[in-house]
């Protein structure tokens, strides 16, 4: 059991320093830096953002992020469909949004979502979720992000936030799960 002494915060990115930690965090929890066991029981993050990216999809949509004692101990990055192109391998993700989602929705994509280790089990997952749908219901009607079907721990986590599923597809030999989460 966790005992912390003072309160999680929730909040969008504002800061370079914050941008920072965000990479910090996801360079720990990368498939590379985590053993099988590790990564079976408690996810992990696919894609590698520089910080150049990172701040200009913070520009288009801040990311939310927890902090707790000042420190960013986990994030949720937004991502708007400007940035199709500029992560070639989220391609066959934005391709596949865009044959499911044939009315004139607005979505924003979960670009990726993490927790620090340590922090785990203390509903951060669905206090960024909920950060992010209160902050983002006047803009976008639907968060869309998408999870590698080997990463059990994060679809099942996701699901119980309220995503759907909107369809199953392979992109790099690799099989993926694209959900929705209506706001």
């Amino acid at each position: 059991m966790h005992i912390l002494s003072g309160t999680i915060s929730y909040q969008r990115a504002a800061s370079d320093d914050e941008l920072r930690q965000i990479l910090a965090l996801q360079q720990k929890n990368l498939p590379q830096s985590l053993s099988l066991k590790e990564r079976e029981q408690e996810g992990f993050v696919t894609v590698v953002h520089s910080f150049e990216l990172l701040k200009q999809m913070n520009a288009a949509c801040s990311h939310i992020i927890a902090k707790y004692q000042g420190e960013v101990i986990g994030y949720a990055l937004c991502m708007t469909k400007d940035f199709k192109l500029k992560i070639p391998v989220l391609i066959p993700m934005f391709n596949e949004i865009e044959s499911v989602i044939t009315d004139t929705s607005t979505y924003v994509v979960m670009g990726q979502i993490c927790i620090d280790k340590h922090m785990r089990g203390l509903g951060i997952f669905r206090g960024l979720y909920e950060y992010m749908s209160r902050t983002l219901k006047n803009k976008f009607n639907m968060i869309i992000t998408e999870v590698d079907i080997k990463n059990t721990r994060s679809s099942n986590a996701h699901k119980s936030v309220g995503f759907r599923l909107l369809t199953h597809y392979e992109s790099n030999h690799q099989g993926w799960e694209l959900i929705g989460l209506d706001l």
